[in-house]
């Protein structure tokens, strides 16, 4: 996705525009960017129509959408957006039901950047934090007065040698939906080995993520169950508010599970699945770390990478959130920096599979 940051100029505030069909959320996500010196909110929408105008007159930079809104809902006014607007960040606000979650998958595979979810009656601080903290991923800033620029570790670790894969790991975040939908449907049905992807999101949206991948790729794709057998040519998504690791279980692979400490502030992270196929497998895999902010997924590519794994990277110009495969390139563990589109590609062709 096209990003709009270089829009802003040196000491320019980001342009907000608030749709909700809810006066009282309105009001509630209004008053948290009026509190925030870098944001400048332009107005506010009461439905998809009102929105699709005001994103004309205003020209916002990033736009916060209710998933769930009466006449042109958050699907049908996102998938305008980002026909008329394409370089417009866009955040959903969703409701923590089933059928919230769902349209939220729906959209961040429709090109939203990423959502956020509806507080409690008094959840206000909560949902400031959130909110904000979503802010400043596409708009990161240096100096005093803006938002921080995430920092990256910049340690090389040289591979000790090379080894033949005997699986696929895949970490992603922020932008990880539209990503894989994308990616993933390029695997073939004689894929050879298995796959296990740790994106992170809460409980219930990586089943229902895992539903919508299954249902156009190739290979089976399913949300990972404690002590479930992985297969070549299968996909296992870790689920949210889960640690998922892979063992020995015989001759077989198996998927672990459990409610460990959070690292790098999640549960499920990139590090402890990459950490465990060091652990289970001596590091035999090929790993692509994909958009996402933060660094979750470095230290454990450079466990990997010691132990002579191949690492990819999503490239910064394809990337929703150049955080997790900057981090990686920036340590110098990329074997290769690539657009998404070239990710299964290249997998495939240092896998000889064709």
């Amino acid at each position: 996705m096209k990003s709009v940051r270089d829009n802003i100029p040196a000491g320019g505030k980001i342009r907000v525009l608030v749709v909700d069909d809810s006066a009282l959320m309105r009001r509630m996500i209004s008053r948290i960017f009026e509190s925030e010196p870098s944001v400048e909110l332009v107005g506010t929408a009461c439905d998809g129509f009102d929105a699709l105008l005001k994103i004309e007159q205003f020209k916002p930079h990033l736009v916060t959408l209710d998933v769930e809104m009466p006449g042109l809902d958050g699907i049908d006014t996102l998938r305008k957006i980002m026909e008329r607007h394409a370089g417009v960040r866009v955040i959903m606000l969703s409701s923590l039901t089933e059928q919230g979650a769902q349209i939220t998958i729906d959209a961040l595979m429709h090109g939203a950047s990423d959502y956020v979810t509806k507080p409690a009656k008094d959840g206000y601080e909560q949902l400031a934090v959130e909110l904000l903290f979503k802010v400043r991923q596409f708009f990161p800033r240096s100096g005093n007065n803006g938002f921080a620029a995430e920092p990256v570790a910049r340690t090389p670790v040289a591979a000790t040698r090379r080894i033949p894969p005997e699986i696929c790991a895949i970490g992603v975040s922020t932008g990880g939906p539209s990503a894989l939908v994308e990616a993933l449907p390029m695997i073939p049905k004689s894929f050879p080995l298995p796959i296990v992807i740790v994106q992170h999101m809460p409980p219930m949206f990586t089943q229902m993520l895992a539903a919508r991948l299954d249902s156009v790729c190739q290979i089976p794709v399913v949300e990972g169950e404690d002590g479930m057998i992985i297969e070549p040519g299968h996909a296992v998504i870790a689920p949210g508010g889960f640690h998922m690791r892979v063992v020995k279980s015989g001759r077989d692979l198996a998927i672990r599970l459990d409610e460990g400490e959070r690292e790098n502030s999640c549960r499920p992270a990139v590090d402890v699945l990459f950490r465990s196929i060091v652990e289970s497998m001596n590091g035999r895999a090929i790993a692509a770390v994909l958009t996402g902010m933060g660094q979750d997924g470095l230290i454990g590519a450079q466990q990997l990478k010691a132990h002579g794994a191949t690492i990819l990277a999503q490239d910064q110009a394809s990337s929703v959130v150049w955080g997790m495969p900057g981090a990686i390139v920036a340590a110098n563990l990329a074997d290769a920096v690539l657009p998404l589109g070239d990710i299964v590609p290249e997998i495939l062709q240092r896998i000889g599979c064709r």
